[in-house]
C-alpha cells in the first residue's frame, strides 16, 4: 500500500491510501468539499492545486494551509539524494533513474522557467514529471516519446 508524506508547514504527517477512502467527504461545489470527522464539520476549498509539484493551497474553515504531498518514490528519491543532484545540473537534464518517455511536454528553442514540466518518464511502475530546476531555453532534447532511457542520460539539454 502507498504511504504519502503530507507537509504542512513544519508538520508532517503520514497517510495511506486506505486513510482517504475511509474519509467522510462530499463535493459541494467545483472547488469546495464537506468534510465529518470525530463528529466535527469541516468546509475545505482548495484554493489552488499544482499537481505536477504535488502542491495544494487549500481553506479549512477560512483557515489558508499548504501542503506539499511526497508519495513512496518522492521520499525515495530524497533520500538517495538525487534531487540534489538534479538542482545542480540546470544545463543539463538527465533521467533519475532507467525507465520509458511517456511524453515530451516541450519543444527545443522554447523559453521555460523553474518548474515548467519538460517531459513524463514512466519508471518502477509509476510515472514521474521530470520538471526544469531553473530558468533557461531547452537546446536540444535527445530523446523521443516511447524511447528507452538508462539512469543518467541525457534527455534534455538547456542553454
Amino acid at each position: 500500500m502507498t504511504n504519502y508524506r503530507i507537509t504542512v508547514g513544519e508538520q508532517q504527517h503520514t497517510a495511506d491510501a486506505q486513510d482517504a477512502e475511509t474519509l467522510d467527504i462530499i463535493k459541494t461545489g467545483p472547488s469546495t468539499y464537506h468534510l465529518l470527522k470525530e463528529q466535527k464539520a469541516y468546509r475545505i476549498e482548495l484554493i489552488h492545486a499544482d499537481y505536477p509539484n504535488k502542491t495544494l493551497k487549500i481553506a479549512v474553515n477560512g483557515t489558508t494551509y499548504e501542503l506539499s504531498i511526497e508519495d513512496e518514490y518522492d521520499q525515495r528519491v530524497k533520500e538517495m539524494g538525487l534531487l540534489a543532484v538534479a538542482s545542480q545540473k540546470v544545463n543539463f537534464i538527465n533521467a533519475p533513474m532507467p525507465g520509458l518517455i511517456l511524453d515530451v511536454m516541450v519543444k527545443e528553442g522554447q523559453e521555460i522557467t523553474e518548474g515548467t514540466p519538460l517531459l513524463v518518464l514512466s519508471a518502477m511502475k509509476m510515472e514521474n514529471i521530470i520538471v526544469s530546476q531553473g530558468d533557461g531555453v531547452v537546446k536540444s532534447i535527445p530523446v523521443k516519446k516511447d524511447e528507452a532511457v538508462e539512469k543518467g542520460q541525457l534527455v534534455i539539454e538547456m542553454e
